[in-house]
């Protein structure tokens, strides 16, 4: 994704210096929680960090060993609902007690009261956490003194851990499924970064399992080719899963003949937030609490939202409760879908700097109804004129520091607005492959839970 890489080869050593003191790199850990107290879990993160600003934690040699470890994967029964139409997932939780936040088990809860929401049983969905145990205690928490403490998982209807063997089993028995379905798979826990190559970053399962980009993709291989796929992921590193639309997960290799798609809390060279030992709800802010509040029309302690229907169709979109999320979700990250980052790979330098140097208003009537409210709003929060380009309203303002939200929003808008660009030097290209690609993935994030 150039407009990336160009920012973040433009401000690295800000980044670096900033995740050095705030962040923690290693898996995923960064801005994921309150992670200020002196506890044993932030002396092992920050010796984790400095392991991987040096190159010695969980690269891609790392990645590969453990991925070679599992040639024979002992696979579980899993047992899919009848009588659906979408086959639900939900793998969730730490590698470890020591960084399974209560987070993460309160966001399959909101995931169950989200399908409830929308007119599905919770018990449609298979849901996998953590160990999978109902009494080992390995959610980390904070109690009311501030101090770590450890409870078991109180998940109704949970199927179990969140393991290598059963992941791959749920999609083996997807895959075999008598009755093809599209499927949602919704993973809510930690990511790893590959130095040697971002667009193959891993999630992190129960006792360290890393499941890489390609690993994740060949699984989607095994689904029937009509059958669609949709993916929403809350980790670090998350948007190098947008190369599950290219065939093996490489965005150099054609895209894929199955219709996939998903929707991702940030980039892949960024750590995403969200993943606190707080047990306060209402405190919680990061991308899936903002996108399924889209989505469903209610925040997770139930109080209503906005209407995310943007084109005004009586029904919400994957697409936007996203685009609610990049408005909603006041924190660093930088959203991406997988038709925006094949979007911004299509365009080269000079292209985005054309974009940015158009009127924001001539772009905004190129949009679709969400991609406006995402531009109006952001717009308006950081204060730019609407008849100047996004170039031209930078002069007007300095950029604002490093890893804070305000720079957030200034990124989201900038991604905004170079999709829209991007998407217009497509259609005029006249290229009939390109244009059916950018249809299929358009319609993919156009699905819907009702």
């Amino acid at each position: 994704m150039r407009i990336i890489t160009q920012f973040l080869s433009q401000h690295r050593s800000k980044q670096l210096a900033a995740t050095c003191g705030l962040s923690l790199l290693a898996v995923g850990l960064s801005s994921c929680g309150k992670l200020y107290q002196r506890t044993q879990a932030w002396s092992d993160a920050f010796e984790s960090t400095t392991a991987v600003l040096s190159g010695k934690a969980y690269g891609a040699p790392e990645i590969a060993n453990r991925s070679a470890q599992r040639q024979n994967i002992e696979l579980q029964d899993i047992t899919l609902p009848i009588d659906v139409d979408t086959y639900f997932a939900a793998v969730a939780g730490g590698g470890a007690p020591s960084y399974n936040e209560i987070a993460l088990e309160k966001n399959v809860l909101y995931f169950q009261r989200s399908l409830t929401a929308l007119g599905h049983s919770p018990e449609s969905a298979n849901l996998f956490f953590a160990s999978g145990s109902p009494t080992e205690e390995t959610v980390r928490y904070l109690d009311d003194n501030g101090e770590q403490q450890f409870k078991a998982a109180e998940i109704p209807n949970l199927d179990g851990g969140a393991t290598i063997e059963n992941t791959y089993s749920w999609f083996k028995a997807v895959a075999a499924a008598d009755q093809p379905c599209p499927s949602f798979f919704y993973f809510t826990g930690h990511g790893a970064y590959n130095p040697d190559n971002e667009e193959s970053n891993s999630l992190i399962l129960w006792d360290e399992q890393f499941v890489s980009v390609p690993e994740f993709t060949g699984l989607l291989a095994e689904l029937p080719t009509e059958q669609p796929f949709v993916t929403m992921m809350a980790q670090c590193y998350s948007g190098s899963f947008a190369n599950i639309i290219y065939e093996k997960g490489d965005p150099e290799q054609p895209v894929a003949l199955h219709t996939r798609c998903g929707f991702f809390a940030t980039v892949a060279s960024r750590p995403s937030v969200g993943c606190t030992p707080a047990v306060n709800e209402a405190d919680y802010k990061d991308y899936s609490s903002s996108f399924f509040a889209g989505l469903t029309g209610r925040d997770r302690i139930g109080n209503p939202v906005s209407s995310a229907d943007y084109n005004q169709d009586e029904q919400v979109s994957y697409a936007e409760a996203h685009a609610f999320a990049k408005v909603d979700e006041a924190t660093t990250d930088w959203p991406i879908s997988t038709v925006e980052a094949w979007l911004q790979k299509q365009v080269n330098n000079s292209q985005t700097d054309d974009i940015l140097s158009t009127p924001i208003s001539e772009l905004r009537q190129l949009a679709r109804p969400e991609q406006q409210y995402v531009i109006d709003a952001l717009t308006n929060i950081l204060s730019f004129s609407p008849q100047r380009a996004y170039d031209e309203n930078l002069s007007r303002y300095p950029w604002p520091d490093a890893n804070t939200v305000e720079e957030a929003y200034y990124m989201r808008l900038k991604m905004e607005l170079t999709n829209v660009g991007a998407e217009k030097i497509i259609r005029a290209s006249k290229d009939a492959e390109q244009v059916a690609t950018l249809d299929k993935i358009l319609k993919c994030e156009a699905g819907t839970w009702q």
